[in-house]
């Protein structure tokens, strides 16, 4: 996917592109004609990093609803000569996923649009989603020939058909046809079977039943047949002559020996015998990739006393799958004598905190320190924005880590955060932080966060808000609360403040 470009923080554009609760107030406020164009912008130019984890569908569709604006830009988009040259959902989907919202809202226009892309569109799936969640069984039975058309006659047609049924997110559409349409009647009959054929066909490499076995295997062979009888004490599973290692340097090599390597550290919490720890600190310090990794992962997970010292030495290593993997590893150890040389690898004064071990010593005391870590934590807030700016995977962990040690030194930076985040995610994740350290938040960014994109992040706001001083909460809450669309946890927490806003009023 492309990587979206974010107008200034400051602009309706940037705004509506983050998902603020602002950009929502603004568009409002500004010339009708400007806003519809910046929502069209976003709404056919996906703003989001990670469609998975960011809301922005029901914040535009509602926007959509409350300026009146038409669907030609949308439309226009979903028919463009692109559409006939690449079936990439990331192109369309926020689009199907806004037009989905806005036929719940009543808009017909937006559900004869979902109809005409799911007969003839290259992201048809999406589309047929969209409409199994909102149409009538009528308009979804119309459909049913135009959508197995998409499916061509033959064997390999009616295999295609099988695994989209069977993979199917939205089931009720498939259920209607088989009543009317033989073909896929027999592909729904077909489909269970089909999946427990492949699951009995499962073959591969598994390791030897021993810790020398386990630890050669994490480094050659193919995960994709390890199965769970091989790790149960059946040796008999295991085939008479291992397949040949493929090759480390392959597309796929370093990926397997990830994956190995975690499976190889699963196996040896059942094989590992005492006698057995020697050779384990052995692979731990000095081994091949798979069986350092795997070796290090156990002794981790087993809270060895050896493993905050190999965790150290890894990560000085020269090869960056190590050092990355000692990094990883750390984050997942827990305990007093962990804490006390994160504190020391994280301080200044006696570590690297400009380090990678540092980083990443900071990156645990989020997760798991105390409230004496606070400092730390927050000089890593502030380390990791003026260098990085406000963005990366380890910021967030940083945020809450800022929010848990209740760290009100952090908020400033927290502001900063929660104002220049492109990601939808971080912002709430900032938004929480800030309830948890700004004395202010309640009349000061919860108030914004009510017309926020996220759905977590509007449910923060009902609960924290101040109902008195802006007339715009009280209104904006019992909208919320009338809203079918709104989420029930959002619908709850606005509830419940407005009954307690009523019963203090009396």
């Amino acid at each position: 996917m492309f990587e979206p470009v974010i107008a200034p923080s400051a602009s309706l554009l940037g705004l509506l592109q983050r998902g603020r609760g602002d950009g929502q107030l603004h568009a409002l406020a500004a010339d009708r004609a400007e806003a519809i164009a910046a929502l069209e912008e976003c709404v056919t130019r996906d703003p989001r990093a990670d469609w998975q984890v960011e809301s922005r569908s029901l914040y535009y569709a509602r926007l959509y609803m409350e300026l009146e604006a038409p669907l030609d830009g949308i439309e226009d988009h979903l028919h463009s000569a692109e559409d006939l040259v690449t079936d990439d959902e990331s192109r369309t989907g926020l689009a199907l996923s806004v037009l989905g919202h806005l036929a719940a809202y009543g808009r017909r226009d937006a559900l004869l649009m979902l109809r005409e892309y799911a007969a003839t569109g290259a992201n048809w799936a999406w589309a047929l989603d969209e409409l199994a969640l909102r149409d009538d069984d009528r308009g979804l039975l119309l459909l049913g020939t135009a959508v197995l058309d998409h499916f061509p006659p033959g064997p390999e047609g009616d295999a295609e058909l099988r695994e989209f049924i069977r993979n199917a997110y939205e089931p009720r559409p498939w259920r209607l046809w088989a009543a009317y349409h033989p073909r896929v009647a027999a592909a729904t009959e077909q489909s269970p079977f089909d999946l427990w054929q492949r699951q009995v066909n499962r073959s591969g490499v598994t390791p030897g039943w021993s810790t020398a076995d386990v630890l050669a295997w994490a480094d050659q062979g193919d995960l994709a047949g390890v199965g769970v009888g091989a790790f149960l004490g059946r040796p008999d599973a295991r085939p008479e002559r291992p397949e040949p290692a493929r090759d480390a340097a392959s597309p796929s090599g370093p990926d397997a020996v990830d994956r190995r390597a975690a499976a190889a550290a699963r196996c040896l919490t059942a094989v590992v015998r005492p006698e057995d720890r020697p050779a384990l600190l052995e692979a731990a310090r000095s081994g091949l990739p798979g069986a350092r990794r795997a070796a290090l992962r156990y002794l981790v997970d087993q809270r060895d006393p050896a493993a905050v010292e190999l965790i150290e030495v890894a990560a000085a290593d020269v090869d960056d799958r190590i050092v990355r993997a000692a990094l990883e590893l750390l984050g997942r150890m827990r305990g007093p004598e962990v804490l006390a040389q994160a504190r020391r690898w994280a301080d200044p004064a006696t570590g690297g905190a400009d380090s990678a071990l540092g980083e990443a010593a900071v990156q645990l005391l989020a997760d798991a320190g105390e409230p004496q870590d606070a400092p730390l934590v927050v000089a890593g807030l502030r380390r990791w924005v003026s260098v990085r700016g406000v963005a990366g995977t380890g910021l967030g962990s940083l945020v809450d880590g800022a929010g848990r040690l209740a760290a009100a030194d952090a908020v400033p930076v927290l502001r900063h955060i929660y104002g220049e985040a492109a990601s939808s995610e971080l912002r709430g994740r900032a938004a929480r932080a800030l309830a948890a350290t700004d004395v202010h938040f309640p009349e000061g960014p919860a108030v914004e966060c009510l017309w926020d994109c996220e759905e977590s992040t509007r449910e923060l706001a009902a609960r924290h808000v101040a109902t008195t001083g802006d007339a715009r909460v009280l209104e904006r809450l019992r909208r919320l609360a009338a809203d079918p669309a709104e989420e029930a946890e959002v619908h709850a927490a606005v509830r419940g403040r407005l009954t307690a806003a009523r019963e203090s009023g009396r």
